[in-house]
């Protein structure tokens, strides 16, 4: 499948896994990132202080791409503040946006997302969005100039796999970015769903992070991405309702 090129910022990544750190000890990151085969990385700027004792940034294996999260911002002044940061720190020019308030359900606030998206693409941001899947807010960040629209699957830290599955389908059909599903995934079929609807990544974190063996989850995770990706290559065959239809020409013989 040499044409079905992942891209990303101007960038072609082979992988279309992309790990969360969020909830990883240190010392794991490298051995999760390397069995998962993940090429992007999110981190959260806490992580990457470099006055602190342990720098993130020295556990994550050489040659992936940072991927920032704006982890702590309630709104888009501080996404856009937290954002500059990381580049200044040497981050790169990827950040994800998160802007939440709501300290119950940790939903995205999708109007200040898009204010965001709108500010930092100006400044020569890749930016990557997550937000709750809704067609008007995916069309508004797109034409903001968003790199790509993260819908959460289900909500953030759930492993509850892809309850919004219908509206992640709108998405992939109506808007022209990458779809990345972001939050909510809990198992590799859940993942290897997303990418059977046509999505064009999966981000995981807990559903690998709290696994009993994470690197060889994220193994998994890994295996059940690139499966969900051929097979909607293949595109899938029809679905028959409320009737069967015999497999072979020869089950008539019998009648």
């Amino acid at each position: 499948m040499t044409d079905d090129a992942f891209v990303l910022g101007g960038k072609v990544f082979a992988s279309r896994f992309i790990l969360g750190s969020g909830k990883f000890s240190l010392p794991l990151i490298r051995a999760v990132a390397e069995h998962g085969g993940a090429e992007m990385i999110t981190l959260a700027l806490r992580r990457a202080n470099a006055g602190g004792e342990e720098n993130i940034l020295d556990f994550i294996p050489p040659g992936l791409t940072l991927l920032p999260n704006t982890s702590g911002a309630r709104n888009a002044e501080e996404a856009v503040r937290i954002a500059r940061l990381a580049r200044a720190l040497g981050c790169g020019d990827y950040v994800k946006i998160e802007v939440i308030r709501d300290a119950k359900y940790l939903l995205p606030e999708n109007a200040e997302t898009v204010k965001a998206t709108e500010s930092l693409a100006a400044e020569g941001f890749h930016v990557l969005p997550y937000v709750y899947p809704d067609l008007a807010t995916a069309r508004a960040l797109q034409a903001a100039g968003a790199a790509a629209v993260m819908p959460l699957g289900a909500p953030i830290g759930s492993n509850k796999g892809l309850l919004t599955r219908d509206f992640v389908r709108i998405l992939v059909e109506e808007i022209d970015l990458p779809i990345i599903v972001d939050a909510g995934i809990g198992k590799p079929s859940q993942a290897c769903e997303a990418m059977e609807l046509g999505c064009a990544a999966v981000m995981a974190n807990t559903a690998v992070a709290t696994a009993g063996d994470a690197a060889q989850m994220a193994a998994a995770f890994r295996a059940a991405i690139k499966a969900g990706r051929l097979a909607y290559l293949a595109c899938p065959g029809r679905v028959l309702e409320g009737a069967a239809e015999a497999s072979s020409p020869l089950t008539g013989f019998l009648e």
